[in-house]
């Protein structure tokens, strides 16, 4: 079973977006994936609610129950779950990191957003968890300003992720319609590129420890 874990103390990265779609993306090769809710505004529930009883299905969690809720799921026959956190929580980020088996940080590509993340590094370090930023909502055709970020978080100790996820309108329209954009646009560019996340994230965790380049 594969428990991945989307932190960050800033609002507005984009945790939820990543996790909706991570599941679903894994839900689409085959996995038996649950996402675990852990933000009181409850936005990936909504999502689930929206779906009605369409897979991924979707829980939440006060932070105490979270290794209680992946354990009751690895007995259900989970494979893939991914925990949302909310933002300014200590509690909700170190449980789920303390469970996870990788961690993911939504960062927008922009200085106030990328300062921002050195408080969500110093927690995963205490975990010794292997962690890398993912770069969300920048323009689509920037590489200079991606490669800057990549400078910046590296000088913060951690590695990021080599697949971006723009900002696209599709993330928008497929929330609203209860989808994920494998579902609602399976042959667009959104599609795509959380599908090679969803790849390069199995990858990660299957790797040996020693190999890790993130934090």
């Amino acid at each position: 079973m594969t428990i991945i874990a989307i932190v960050s103390q800033k609002g507005g990265s984009g945790k939820t977006t990543l996790s909706v779609n991570l599941a679903a993306a894994a839900e689409a090769t085959g996995a038996v994936a649950l996402i675990i809710d852990t933000d009181p505004q409850a936005t990936a529930s909504q999502w689930g609610a929206w779906r009605a009883d369409k897979a991924p299905e979707v829980i939440d969690s006060a932070p105490p129950r979270i290794h209680a809720k992946v354990d009751a799921a690895k007995a259900q026959g989970a494979t893939f779950i991914v925990i949302d956190t909310p933002p300014h929580a200590d509690s909700a980020a170190s449980r789920a990191v303390e469970v996870a088996d990788l961690v993911l940080i939504p960062c927008r590509p922009s200085a106030f957003d990328l300062a921002a993340i050195k408080t969500t590094v110093s927690l995963v370090r205490l975990f010794d968890k292997p962690a890398f930023v993912v770069f969300t909502a920048g323009p689509p055709h920037a590489p200079r300003m991606y490669e800057e970020a990549d400078e910046l978080v590296q000088g913060f100790g951690i590695g990021a992720c080599p697949n971006i996820l723009p900002d696209r309108a599709v993330y928008r329209h497929a929330s609203a319609a209860g989808a994920s954009v494998v579902e609602f646009e399976p042959e667009g560019k959104a599609a795509a590129e959380i599908a090679a996340l969803h790849m390069w994230t199995i990858a990660q965790v299957t790797m040996p420890t020693t190999e890790h380049e993130g934090v």
